[in-house]
């Protein structure tokens, strides 16, 4: 469940941050578009992380399942 909602929350985090950015560039608000930019990446950091750290977790599955069968 913390899965599902870490990537609920990173896909709030990252529309958000597009929102400030874009928000930022129509209004001349370069600090704005600066923390939209930011705000956006680091959900793509994490969404990123969270892709990795399953997948390391379904390598090390399969690998306790061969030796299981040994």
């Amino acid at each position: 469940m913390t899965d599902l909602k870490d990537k609920a929350v990173n896909a709030k985090d990252k529309i958000v941050g597009e929102v400030k950015e874009a928000t930022g560039k129509v209004t001349g608000n370069e600090e704005l578009e600066l923390e939209g930019k930011i705000q956006s990446t680091k959900a793509d950091i994490k969404e990123k992380a969270g892709e990795i750290k399953e997948s390391i977790a379904g390598k090390i599955n399969d690998l306790t399942d061969k030796k299981k069968d040994k």
